[in-house]
């Protein structure tokens, strides 16, 4: 929930994480206003989203009923991460099988009045470029404090070594660099929990 389609470079000192970053939505960008780098963004979503449509199961109903606006209109797009490096780095996690999980702070949706994700929600990932390489569906959501994380979900995150201590490190150090103002890390925080699985491109 951090992050925008352009996210900056995390400070090199600083461990990096990831958390679901800052959704685009296509669909509502028009292209006289707005930048060209954005526009070109928004038309490669649509088009990734034609050609994948069909392994989210929404082929073969528009073939006799037609397209619904739920069919053309494209999931929100994001990206992993802080910088384009930690973005593509997670990113090929995710098709490698290993990452099936994100984490964030639940303060990033209270603050910014976003919704949660939701089970069965569908979402178009970008790489470090902002380009669209995958679609993935989402297949729990839970929120828990920070301490409260366990050995198996720190696993599904696919970072690092795997370890509920690598965990817990990397994060910790996330959260300090990237809550709000008037918001400060500690064990009892409250995370979200989500995890996915791979539509396109399949294993």
């Amino acid at each position: 929930m951090n992050h925008d389609v352009n996210p900056q470079a995390a400070d090199d000192n600083e461990p990096t994480d990831e958390s679901r970053a800052e959704p685009f939505d296509p669909a509502t960008f028009q292209p006289e206003a707005v930048p060209v780098e954005d526009a070109e963004v928004a038309a490669e979503v649509l088009d990734f989203w034609a050609a994948t449509r069909q392994y989210a199961g929404m082929a073969k109903a528009s073939i006799v009923v037609g397209q619904t606006v739920g069919e053309t209109v494209p999931p929100q797009a994001w990206s992993f991460g802080d910088e384009p490096e930690l973005a593509e780095r997670l990113l090929d996690a995710v098709l490698a099988g290993d990452k099936t999980a994100t984490s964030s702070a639940l303060w990033d949706y209270d603050d910014e009045g976003a919704p949660l994700p939701v089970v069965g929600e569908l979402s178009i990932l970008l790489d470090g470029g902002n380009h669209p390489r995958a679609l993935i569906r989402t297949t729990s959501v839970e929120t828990t404090t920070f301490e409260e994380v366990d050995e198996d979900f720190a696993a599904a995150e696919g970072e690092d070594d795997r370890t509920l201590e690598s965990w817990r490190a990397g994060h910790e150090s996330y959260f300090r660099r990237n809550l709000p103002e008037g918001r400060e890390f500690a064990p009892d925080m409250p995370v979200v929990c989500e995890r996915f699985e791979l539509l396109y491109p399949r294993l």
